[in-house]
């Protein structure tokens, strides 16, 4: 699979939203919050972001 980079640009959902709670490692919230800082988006957007890419790029493989 070729290599992907994401890009952060306007927001794409609004509206209606449900509260996700999820348990991330330390390491990975100090990233997360790293770019935040870099692009001037909240904590949320980023996550948002990342998981709108991951699912748009989900490449799901049969291996039963």
């Amino acid at each position: 699979m070729a290599h992907k980079n994401l890009i952060i640009s306007a927001k794409r959902f609004r509206g209606d939203s449900s509260v996700v709670s999820v348990r991330l490692p330390v390491d990975m919230i100090d990233e997360i919050d790293s770019i935040a800082a870099k692009t001037g988006r909240t904590r949320n957007e980023i996550i948002q972001k990342c998981l709108a890419f991951s699912i748009e790029n989900l490449e799901i493989s049969d291996n039963t």
